[in-house]
């Protein structure tokens, strides 16, 4: 019961892998880059398969615990968050780059909030053993809104080349 949402995850990608190999537009290796980024954190996110930061390793059978008011922004685990989700500030500023900092920051708490709350309803349904963490919360924010600088600092400095060279 507890592997059900590995299944979906794996199942949804694989056809998501089908579809752009069929269908899809050039080029081909981008949306299939994207489609393992998004799986592979899904799947690191909402399975009992959990990340050290030098190993792999299964979760046991649990609950999780849930913490809303303890902040912590020294530990390695925050860290962490904000890198998984670096490349979806990354991923969110190229797609719409008319959308403001404050908007990829807000972006970046709601995806924080809905992806605490998805795991905190997978690990009562399916014991996937999963922390719904504020700090969490706030390093997926965090490490979305340092992507979407990245992007703006890009697209501006190409920008200001262009014009020069021009």
């Amino acid at each position: 019961m507890r592997w059900e949402p590995l299944l979906l995850i794996l199942l949804m990608a694989g056809l998501s892998g089908l579809l752009i190999l069929i269908i899809g537009r050039r080029p081909r290796w981008l949306a299939l880059l994207k489609l393992a980024y998004f799986t592979g954190l899904a799947a690191i996110l909402f399975t009992p398969i959990s990340f050290s930061g030098t190993s792999l390793y299964i979760m046991p059978i649990g609950i999780g615990r849930v913490n809303l008011t303890n902040l912590s922004f020294s530990n390695l685990g925050f860290l962490e968050n904000i890198m998984l989700t670096l490349p979806l500030g990354l991923l969110l500023k190229w797609t719409w780059s008319r959308l403001s900092l404050f908007g990829v920051g807000f972006m970046g708490l709601m995806a924080g909030s809905s992806i605490e709350i998805t795991q905190y309803f997978l690990s009562q349904h399916y014991l996937i053993n999963r922390s719904s963490d504020i700090n969490d919360i706030l390093a997926n924010a965090l490490g979305i809104l340092i992507g979407g600088l990245i992007i703006t600092s890009y697209l501006q400095l190409t920008t200001k080349h262009r014009r020069l060279v021009s």
